[in-house]
C-alpha cells in the first residue's frame, strides 16, 4: 500500500516536537543549538535564515554527525512546507539525537525571527 505524504507524517512516531520560528531563536540563543535548513542549495540560497546552516535532506545522516557529535544538542528543521524538516526529524531521531524540534511556519516568518 502506498502512502501520501500525509500519511507519511502522520506516521512518525514519536511525533518531532514543533515550536514557532519564536520559540526555536528563543531557545537556541538560551542553548547553543543549530538552525539547519534541510531545504535545496537552491532554495536557501533564494531565501536564507541568519545563522542556518544549509544540509539537504538528502544527505542529512551523512552530514550531522560531522556537523553535530553530540546527540543532546538542540537542533532545530526547517524546510518550506514542513515536510521534509518532518522527514529529517525523524531520521535524527533515529540516528539517536534527542533535542529536535521543527519549526512550523513559512521560511519568511523564520527569517524574521533570526534576522
Amino acid at each position: 500500500m502506498l502512502l501520501t505524504i500525509q500519511e507519511r507524517l502522520a506516521a512518525i512516531d514519536p511525533a518531532p516536537r514543533k515550536v514557532t520560528a519564536a520559540e526555536a531563536a528563543k531557545e537556541r540563543a538560551e542553548l547553543n543549538g543549530y538552525v539547519i535548513d534541510v531545504r535545496e542549495p537552491a532554495e536557501h540560497a533564494n531565501s536564507p535564515a541568519n545563522g542556518a546552516i544549509n544540509i539537504p535532506r538528502g544527505v542529512l545522516e551523512m552530514k550531522m554527525l560531522e556537523l553535530v557529535k553530540d546527540p543532546g544538542t538542540p537542533i532545530f528543521l526547517h524546510c518550506a512546507s514542513g515536510a521534509r524538516a518532518m522527514l529529517a526529524a525523524e531520521q535524527l531521531a533515529k540516528m539517536g539525537y534527542q533535542h529536535i524540534a521543527v519549526m512550523t511556519c513559512d521560511v519568511p516568518t523564520i527569517q524574521k525571527a533570526f534576522n
